[in-house]
């Protein structure tokens, strides 16, 4: 069975003027479409299974991103379904020059285990064997509460 932890990812970004819009700030949709891609990375890693986008729970925008800076996106399965797996994502801004970063995008999506008819199968259950892996799931959680 997977850990928590081990469906963990960070990955960058930096924000190039085809990302921007007429305010010279990353377009949302773009920062949606890198969560997703990061997202199902966290998702195949917990179902060890090709996995599809089902739905997005929840996408909370808290401040742009201007043209030059770095997205960075982490990304980590806290819950499994029969066939699903619930992915807990969060974006920040990053000063590509100092590494001071500012939470900007908070998201919970939900991916789809497929087989390779694109049928549901099954995915294993989540441990938490560590600190580490309770830390994340509490963050999860506490997004989801609204805490």
């Amino acid at each position: 069975m997977p850990t928590v932890s081990e469906t963990y990812f960070e990955n960058r970004w930096r924000v190039q003027p085809n990302h921007a819009n007429n305010y010279g700030t990353v377009h949302g949709g773009n920062v949606m479409k890198w969560m997703d891609e990061l997202g199902a990375m966290s998702a195949m890693r917990a179902a060890g299974e090709p996995c599809v986008t089902a739905s997005i729970d929840q996408m909370d925008f808290h401040r742009p991103v201007p043209t030059g800076d770095t997205v960075v996106i982490e990304a980590f399965a806290h819950e499994t379904g029969r066939t699903s797996i619930k992915i807990q994502l969060t974006a920040a801004r990053e000063n590509p020059r100092t590494g001071e970063q500012e939470l900007t995008t908070e998201s919970q999506f939900v991916f789809v285990a497929i087989d390779q008819s694109g049928r549901p199968v099954e995915v294993p259950d989540l441990t938490v064997e560590s600190e580490r892996c309770r830390e994340l799931r509490e963050q999860a959680l506490a997004f989801e509460n609204g805490d």
